[in-house]
């Protein structure tokens, strides 16, 4: 496995980057549900109350403050946009089935490594300082993940 650069983030996208980490723990507390051999239904409500209370708010924010930097006729804001809408049908999907988790956490995954490592890098590199401030007042304070009801995953 290669070792990644810890990336110099600019402050104003300290916040999404925060709700990315987040995202990443859903991904590893998936893995481990899976690994344990937890009822699927017990991982896909905590995907559900993830989906709802995280993601759906941090993709809004996303397209309506930092995609606009670039553009949504820019390669990687396309990308990033068809990755969300994935992402929002296999949240949506009524599968629970070790196969659907897995791939919704390999999406997930996969999804916001591409913003961290690429597309963010774009966006501090092209934002103005306006554009970077607009970014850094709409980011909303997100709900905790720390508690939950069935820590399915421990």
């Amino acid at each position: 496995m290669t070792k990644h650069q810890p990336i110099k983030r600019h402050q104003s996208l300290h916040g999404l980057s925060k709700d990315h980490h987040q995202g990443l723990l859903l991904c590893f507390k998936i893995r481990q549900g899976i690994k344990m051999g937890v009822e699927e239904k017990r991982i896909k409500k905590y995907c559900n109350w993830f989906w709802k209370e995280h993601l759906v708010p941090h993709f809004q924010e996303e397209e309506r403050f930092v995609f606009p930097v670039l553009g949504n006729d820019h390669e990687m804001v396309r990308q990033a946009l068809e990755e969300h809408q994935i992402l929002k049908d296999l949240f949506n999907a009524s599968k629970s089935d070790y196969d659907h988790l897995n791939q919704l956490e390999r999406q997930l995954e996969a999804h916001i490594r591409f913003e961290e490592r690429v597309l963010f890098n774009e966006i501090q590199d092209t934002a103005t300082a306006d554009q970077l401030t607009i970014i850094a007042q709409h980011h909303g304070k997100a709900t905790s993940c720390e508690v939950w009801e069935d820590e399915f995953w421990k």
